[in-house]
């Protein structure tokens, strides 16, 4: 048995039917994978559960919180959902998009751009998440300093925008 499956089955013990573990499992799993989930954490999880992983594949592709496919080092997430959207959720998409060079949905080794449907903090809206930290009120104007913070490199340094 695996280090996995003795951890899934401390989380199960929380839980009176193993299909309540399934989505704290997947957490885990993503986790110890490198932040997203490849197919072999789908059967370590199901094995552990004692679930087929259809299943657990079905919860993790209904969820944002799940990634099916490898992400960056860091990945930004901004909920587009109707309260954000309300307050600039888009040009904020687009403001990450020209700072850090592509299109939300997509992945390099240092980033991952993500569009979600909720972050849950519509009263502090437009939402975003970097690597699941969330920050509230981003404004697109604010981008580029999370960008600069995010590179490492203090605000105070970055070239002035032109006038």
């Amino acid at each position: 048995m695996s280090l996995l499956y003795d951890e899934i089955q401390e989380i199960r013990a929380r839980y009176p039917e193993s299909l309540s573990a399934v989505m704290p499992a997947l957490q885990l799993a993503q986790e110890r994978s490198g932040g997203w989930l490849p197919e072999q954490a789908f059967r370590d999880v199901a094995d552990a559960l004692d679930l087929t992983p259809a299943y657990c594949l079905s919860i993790a592709s209904f969820y944002d919180m799940f990634r099916l496919e490898p992400v960056g080092e860091t990945v930004i997430e901004v909920c587009t959902n109707i309260s954000c959207g309300l307050k600039g959720a888009q040009q904020v998409v687009e403001a990450f998009e020209s700072e850090l060079g592509l299109k939300a949905g997509e992945t390099t080794d240092e980033f991952t751009l993500r569009t979600v449907e909720c972050l849950g903090g519509c009263g502090w809206a437009t939402i975003v998440a970097v690597n699941n930290r969330h920050r509230m009120h981003v404004q697109a104007a604010d981008v580029p300093k999370i960008v600069a913070e995010l590179r490492g490199i203090p605000w105070e340094e970055q070239d002035e925008p032109d006038a």
